[in-house]
């Protein structure tokens, strides 16, 4: 028997379930209470008002005899729908087992990007199942970022997500002031009849396309995440006061007379971590992982606790960060500056000269670090050069090496990767595109951090004292960092790509892949096909996410793993850190479901800043090219899709895109079966790895992509002829290998690039 869901929405979603299971004959209100596990007749109104939502909604339909079946019949379903950059879409039915239903882009209706929409089983061609919207039940989204354009007398407004296909028709009574050439914000209007073009109204302008200030904030309202903080969160943060007061250090354990030190990058202002270490009378060595102390000035319920948790993460766009706390709190009050006493939780570790660990303490504390490192002075220190808290520096870099070592041979993935940075000038044009490397002194800290992480979670995972084992898992509920299993399939490409150039990736299952992955990059370390294989590694991973159900960390080799470094940045951390004052204090178990909630808000917002931030540098990518239109690069592809060839430029990595049908002297397609792009009468291939030479053909800076052609060869014009672009260069006539070492690799899809560099 289902147990039924003290959460509405929960409870909504298991009622759906419960009568799509009853098929045509359909549930009454009592039956489905029962399979629910609700036989408390006065909680039978939350049976009611379920079925009245999803009436409301038009999922479900009422029946004879008060029986409930679900809306469209048998050969329909319902999902969310994801546009793709060709204008169709796939159906996700989120049931498990069930393949995603492919809709052509005459079949869309008038569904956009994320709705949840009914649609209409239609057949398929081969095992592919394709559908028809024939109803959008709910909008994912209303309103829309873009540009103002006037079009045959008429304002429309073009969307920057390229996943909106169409563009708006904005009447004259809503244009609100806005002018052609201006971002905005609108509202979609009621949209029914997928012949209409979809209206909408002016909400707000941006300002001007085009200049730096306006794009960034086009890109935040895109996604979905604030531009500012309201007043009342703003007025609430300038009333705090400084908490380090004689009666709040009497609380705590004072380690202010322990030298400790904070390594951030360089233009860092919130600096939420700090490392202690001393040697004890026994040998070993005291570190202590100290960690501001947010929860202690952001109190449960309060206007800044909601602020935070509606936003769950700080945003990291190309020039700025967007933060979860006002400027007092994550600048001032919470963030360690040196030589300043702070409030802090911490985990503080006894390790013997092999790191391992003998004792562990974990509490609220009070701490004041003496020295700020920026990265690149803690790498000097570490290479050879004197300094300040060398020899605190030198034992921390030497225990960090341990710990990486046995951790990465316990399993845990070394799939680390470099951050693309910009150098603007005062306008925040790109003067420059460069690689920030990772190196000794940012591993310093990641193990510090991971080892925080780790130990956190697994002693919330112990037994309490005196207590009888409990055989469920999490019987204390918590949140839980967690990193499903791969897809196979994918590692199957994976292996495929490996093979293509010369190398293997031996077969490997559970916890022996995790080596076997790490064997396949030590053997390209250094190598020009490097990049590309890591790429592909990294697609193949799942996506880690908050959770209270603990399935554990696959890519770090972790049973038990939590965020509990960065409260300053990210929310989770903050309710880690009020669980383990609850938990310490001898706290009854929390509520699951109210953190499941806050798990699953705090993940989809994470994907959102994600996905800004991969927008913003898109955008300054495509404006640095803006201005070498026509100029050739020499570059490698990184994914092959349906509609063309994604090219990554050496010089800059930036990245382009080369249509099918500017494939020169054929016609070409995409063979999903060997993922190579292929010419129908030449056989002329193209796979994932092989260099090219392009030139920059356009730049549509609305759409933030990058135009490219194949340099020196024949490029079709609209008439269907040949023209020559520069002389032919026969290095250009075929793709040039990247490696000598067998065939190039096999991919589906152009693979994401992750936003490297920040904490796991």
């Amino acid at each position: 028997m289902a147990k039924h869901s003290n959460q509405p929405e929960q409870l909504v979603q298991q009622v759906l379930a419960a009568i799509r299971s009853a098929g045509h004959a359909g549930v009454t209100s009592q039956q489905l209470a029962l399979q629910l596990g609700i036989r408390d007749k006065g909680q039978r109104y939350l049976i009611f008002d379920a079925i009245d939502l999803l009436l409301d909604e038009g999922r479900i339909e009422a029946g004879k005899k008060g029986r409930y079946t679900s809306a469209g019949g048998k050969d329909t379903a319902e999902g969310t729908i994801d546009i793709i950059s060709s204008g169709a879409g796939y159906v996700r039915l989120g049931v498990v087992g069930e393949d995603d239903v492919y809709v052509q882009q005459r079949d869309i209706g008038t569904a956009l990007h994320g709705d949840i929409v009914v649609i209409k089983l239609i057949g398929g061609r081969g095992n592919r199942l394709e559908g028809k919207v024939v109803k959008v039940l709910k909008r994912r989204r209303t309103e829309f970022v873009g540009t103002l354009h006037k079009k045959q007398g008429r304002m429309i407004l073009v969307a920057d997500d390229q996943r909106i296909q169409r563009p708006f028709v904005i009447p004259a009574s809503e244009v609100n002031g806005g002018n052609e050439g201006e971002k905005v914000i609108i509202e979609l209007g009621e949209w029914k009849d997928a012949r209409d073009e979809p209206r909408g109204k002016v909400l707000r302008i941006l300002g001007k396309a085009g200049e730096h200030q306006v794009e960034m904030h086009a890109i935040l309202a895109e996604f979905g995440l604030p531009l500012e903080f309201p007043e009342s969160v703003l007025k609430a943060s300038e009333g705090i006061a400084n908490g380090v007061t004689p009666e709040e250090i009497a609380l705590r354990l004072d380690v202010r007379h322990i030298p400790t030190l904070t390594i951030d990058p360089d233009d860092a202002k919130d600096l939420d971590d700090a490392l202690s270490v001393r040697q004890l009378e026994n040998g070993n060595w005291e570190i202590g992982v100290h960690i501001a102390d947010v929860s202690h000035y952001v109190r449960p319920g309060s206007v800044l606790d909601m602020e935070a948790a509606s936003r769950a993460t700080s945003v990291y766009l190309v020039d700025r960060v967007v933060p979860m706390l006002p400027e007092k709190l994550s600048n001032d009050l919470c963030s360690l500056h040196a030589d300043s006493d702070k409030l802090s939780f911490s985990a503080i570790f006894e390790l013997d000269d092999k790191a391992r660990i003998r004792n562990e303490w974990f509490g609220r504390t009070v701490m004041r670090s003496q020295r700020r490192f920026a990265y690149a002075e803690a790498q000097a220190i570490i290479d050879g050069a004197d300094g300040d808290y060398k020899t605190e520096v030198l034992l921390l870099h030497r225990l960090a090496q341990v710990m990486r070592k046995e951790r990465i041979a316990n399993g845990a993935l070394e799939i680390g990767g470099n951050e693309v940075k910009f150098k603007l000038d005062e306008k925040g044009a790109p003067l420059g595109v460069y690689e920030k490397v990772m190196g000794p002194a940012n591993w310093l800290i990641e193990e510090f951090m991971l080892l925080a992480n780790k130990r956190v979670a697994g002693w919330v995972n112990k037994r309490p004292e005196g207590k009888e084992r409990d055989q469920e898992r999490g019987k204390r509920p918590f949140v839980y960092r967690i990193h499903d299993l791969p897809d196979p399939e994918k590692v199957d490409q994976l292996r495929s790509l490996a093979k293509s150039f010369g190398y293997t990736l031996r077969q490997a299952d559970g916890d022996d892949l995790p080596h076997a992955i790490n064997d396949l990059l030590k053997e390209v370390r250094g190598t020009e096909e490097e990049n590309i294989i890591k790429q592909v590694a990294i697609r193949s991973m799942s996506k880690a996410i908050y959770s209270t159900e603990n399935i554990g960390h696959y890519g770090l080799g972790f049973e038990h793993y939590t965020h509990f470094t960065s409260p300053i940045r990210r929310y989770p951390d903050l309710l880690v850190h009020r669980a383990m004052a609850h938990y310490l204090a001898g706290g009854k178990p929390l509520d699951r479901d109210e953190l499941e909630l806050s798990c699953k808000h705090s993940s989809r917002m994470e994907k959102q800043a994600s996905d800004a931030e991969r927008a913003s540098i898109k955008y300054k990518q495509a404006e640095y090219l803006l201005a070498r239109i026509g100029q050739t690069f020499e570059g490698i592809i990184s994914g092959l899709t349906s509609w063309g060839i994604y090219v990554e430029l050496r010089e800059n990595k930036c990245e382009g895109l080369i249509g099918l049908r500017e494939l020169p002297g054929d016609v070409f397609r995409f063979d999903k079966e060997r993922y190579t792009v292929v010419g129908q009468r030449t056989g002329r291939k193209f796979r994932l790895g092989d260099e090219l030479e392009v030139t920059i053909k356009a730049v549509d800076m609305d759409r933030r992509a990058v135009d490219l052609v194949l340099a020196g060869e024949p490029a079709v014009t609209t008439s269907g002829k040949f023209e020559r672009r520069g002389p032919t260069k026969a290095s250009s006539i075929a793709p040039r290998k990247a490696s000598s070492k067998g065939k190039r690799p096999k991919q589906e899809q152009k693979p994401k690039k992750g936003t490297k560099g920040k904490r796991r």
